[in-house]
């Protein structure tokens, strides 16, 4: 068995500031790293709030962040985002503010991109079986059913 370093608190606090400055975390990231370290629950507690109070953990941040970043590099769909956010145990108002950092035109704008390149991609001689893979496959990238039959339905 390997020997664990073991961190002060002082230590610990530096590293999850540095954690938290690299990329935007949630609690629940935070959380596993102390975990991952080893502190006791009084120490977690000590950090998290120093990191709370020199604002470098903010959950409604991190959501925004995590919303605009999933849905511009990664093409996600909104589904696929509260999802992922429900998952990180995000409250349902940081969910809805990060929501709001999508813009309703590009959401849609984005899904046609998408729908129209994987289209093409696609090769399915039946038409509906072309459409049906196409709309399982945007589905999967966390789209709305009614958004995503809608703009199958007008592709020819």
């Amino acid at each position: 068995m390997k020997n664990q370093k073991s961190y002060t608190v002082d230590e610990a606090t530096k590293a999850l500031e540095h954690f938290c400055a690299y990329q935007e975390r949630c609690h629940k990231e935070v959380e596993q790293k102390l975990y991952d370290l080893k502190m006791i629950p009084e120490a977690k507690e000590l950090i998290i709030l120093h990191l709370l109070q020199h604002n470098f953990l903010n959950e409604e941040r991190f959501s925004k962040t995590f919303a605009r970043g999933k849905f511009s590099i990664k093409k996600w769909g909104k589904i696929k985002i509260v999802n992922e956010l429900k998952f990180k145990n995000i409250s349902s108002y940081n969910i809805k503010s990060a929501l709001a950092e999508i813009n309703d035109e590009d959401y849609l704008i984005t899904l046609q991109k998408i729908a129209e390149k994987k289209f093409q991609l696609i090769k399915e001689p039946n038409s509906f079986k072309k459409k049906n893979k196409l709309s399982n496959f945007l589905i999967s990238k966390g789209f709305e059913t009614n958004l995503v039959y809608k703009v199958v339905n007008n592709l020819d």
